[in-house]
């Protein structure tokens, strides 16, 4: 494959071969009914118009990166992008941007977007065979305009068009860092920027019906890549690198289920599981050690699920293996039970690390030494904090203001996590020697709703019991 047109070895195409590009095609405009989010989108564009009236806004996509030389990354959209217009992930178009344009009664939505290659001829008539980045020889099939508008269901014009449409003089909010286009077209106002970023996190918070259906079916995906990662066990214990077995079982079922993965797989075997987002998976995963597996599968529409489990590797725990899942395990049950609408964020938070204290306190690990204690002290064993907002990010809406998320209480439509855990370091010389190399986590995602939480991912076993019997069919 030669490099990609712009990569410095572009070369003329004879005008023989170029007039035979421009003749003999058939007709292939597509139908394109409005996407099934279109509406809740309008909804989502409306409160945002609401809270900015009189300025323009302006949300990029994002654009593509390269990986190395002349190979790219597979393109993931801004959140923000795909909150505001319900596209399926791998439908948007790489350097698409979304303008709400001030009307004086609200704003008027537009996508500005690379229109499908022409084969006409003109200005841009060789893109669909010669550009190697965007052309649809190369990368497939774009909507034509008139397509994305009816799937959109706004205005859709050309990205060509994009600068002079930002340029007339407007008070202007964009989300900075994301297309060179957009930064040029306003200058930059770190506080103004950060309250946008704010205003786009903070909508997100609660999930509306249609982001309820996406987060249900990414978590069933989820569940059901746990369950072929279970039945794997047997062939991951006899590799070398048994951990990318395991990580490539998760990720299969997440391609072919969803857009691919919500973060990266982490699939921890042994004293690996103490390092709370090991990514490097290339380690054994051995009989009578414990696997923790840490996942998630992004739905189509790029909403996520994200949930652990750690597994006895032969089917049943050793018993200073289960002392330590089963803190966690009551842990997690305390900070489940905290969940209501209503409470403080922070309760099941409170709630599961109180258990994680006074179990090892009973145990007689008090890294404080013998004398006055604080629980906070136990952070040594537990690190991170016990659980996160989850939606089109996996720690989703992360600029949210502490008044509306950490500080805040808890929803009706709230998604989150609980996900208390104990990692014993290897070389940690405050716990006894037959505890060091355990880590331990258990995560499941739960919706609030109005009178407690419901737990999407209970399809998963968790207590030590259930865990064993399933791994144990399972092999």
């Amino acid at each position: 494959m030669r490099p990609r047109e712009g990569a410095g070895h572009d070369r003329a195409v004879p005008p023989t071969l170029a007039e035979c590009f421009t003749q003999g095609w058939a007709e292939t405009a597509q139908a394109a009914p409005v996407l099934p989010g279109a509406a809740y989108a309008a909804k989502r564009r409306a409160l945002l118009s609401a809270r900015f009236p009189g300025e323009r806004i302006v949300i990029p996509a994002g654009g593509l990166k390269v990986r190395s030389n002349d190979f790219d990354h597979v393109f993931r959209p801004h959140s923000a992008y795909l909150h505001l217009t319900a596209e399926e992930g791998a439908s948007v178009v790489p350097d698409s941007v979304l303008v709400l344009e001030p009307t004086g009664i609200g704003h008027e939505a537009t996508v500005f977007t690379r229109p499908r290659s022409p084969r006409d001829g003109g200005p841009n008539g060789t893109e669909f065979y010669r550009d190697r980045r965007h052309g649809e020889f190369w990368v497939g099939r774009r909507r034509t305009l008139a397509e994305t508008a009816d799937a959109l269901d706004l205005t859709a014009l050309p990205r060509d068009d994009l600068a002079r449409a930002l340029a007339p003089r407007v008070p202007t909010r964009v989300v900075r860092g994301q297309d060179p286009v957009v930064d040029a077209a306003a200058p930059p106002a770190a506080e103004a920027e950060s309250e946008l970023l704010a205003c786009l996190a903070e909508l997100r918070l609660v999930k509306d019906d249609w982001e309820i259906e996406q987060m249900r079916a990414a978590v069933g995906h989820t569940v059901a890549a746990f369950h072929d990662v279970a039945g794997e066990l047997p062939t991951a214990t006899r590799l070398a690198r048994g951990e990318r077995w395991i990580e490539g079982t998760f990720d299969r079922r997440a391609r072919l289920e969803g857009n691919g993965l919500g973060f990266e797989t982490i699939a921890a075997a042994g004293a690996h599981a103490c390092v709370l987002h090991w990514m490097r998976n290339d380690g054994p995963v051995r009989d009578g050690e414990l696997l923790l597996l840490d996942a998630g599968v992004e739905a189509d529409t790029c909403y996520t699920g994200d949930v652990t489990r750690t597994l006895p590797v032969g089917g049943r725990f050793t018993d200073v293996q289960r002392q330590v899942y089963d803190l966690v395990y009551a842990a997690q049950t305390a900070g489940i039970a905290a969940l209501r609408p209503g409470a403080r964020f922070g309760d099941f938070h409170d709630a599961a690390t109180r258990v994680i204290a006074e179990g090892l306190d009973t145990w007689g690990l008090r890294p404080g030494g013998t004398g006055p204690h604080e629980r906070s002290l136990y952070g040594r064993y537990t690190v991170c904090g016990t659980g996160h907002m989850l939606g089109l990010d996996c720690h989703d809406c992360a600029d949210a203001r502490s008044s509306a998320y950490l500080d805040g209480v808890l929803e009706p439509g709230h998604v989150l996590t609980v996900e208390p855990g104990l990692y014993f370091q290897p070389d940690d010389l405050t716990v006894p020697a037959h505890l060091r190399g355990i880590g331990v986590r258990i995560e499941d995602d739960f919706l609030v709703t109005a009178d407690g939480a419901v737990c999407l991912s209970s399809a998963l076993p968790r207590a030590a019991d259930d865990v064993e019997a399933w791994v144990s069919a399972a092999r």
